[in-house]
């Protein structure tokens, strides 16, 4: 009897030691965040700025904005913004909602329509004139 009772103890220690070496592993998951929706805002200023505001939700408590990376291309910018979560580690299943305000780099942009996609959702905005700072004078 006392040595089924050490034995018992010794498993679960062993399984305690082995979930706290998984839980605690240093590796992080990494995926795109599920955006459900964009606005573009036009600020009221010259040269104008554009930002974009993505709202959307992470599947669990533990999941956070990883990156977000802008580039463009032509009239298109793409945004991509990604999360990240430790891996092996038991989260709370439940929807938790994020709202991203993303500037983007349109100094300089000749007027156009552009389209702004973040993570497949789409929307555009106008730019009616040139987007160049005036020169300052005597430059």
């Amino acid at each position: 009897m006392f040595i089924i009772r050490r034995y018992k103890s010794l498993v679960a220690l062993v399984a305690l030691l082995a979930f706290s070496i998984v839980a605690c592993s240093p590796g992080v998951e990494s995926a795109k965040a599920s955006v459900d929706s964009i606005e573009i805002l036009i600020l009221e200023s010259f040269p104008v700025q554009i930002h974009v505001v993505a709202r959307g939700h992470l599947p669990d408590d533990c999941t956070e904005i990883g990156e977000i990376i802008q580039e463009r291309r032509g009239n298109t910018f793409s945004v991509t913004i990604t999360t990240a979560r430790p891996a092996s580690v038991a989260c709370a299943e439940m929807v938790v909602s994020f709202e991203e305000v993303i500037p983007l780099d349109v100094v300089g942009l000749p007027a156009g329509t552009y389209t702004v996609d973040v993570n497949g959702v789409r929307d555009s905005f106008e730019l009616t004139v040139d987007n160049v700072a005036p020169e300052e004078p005597g430059s």
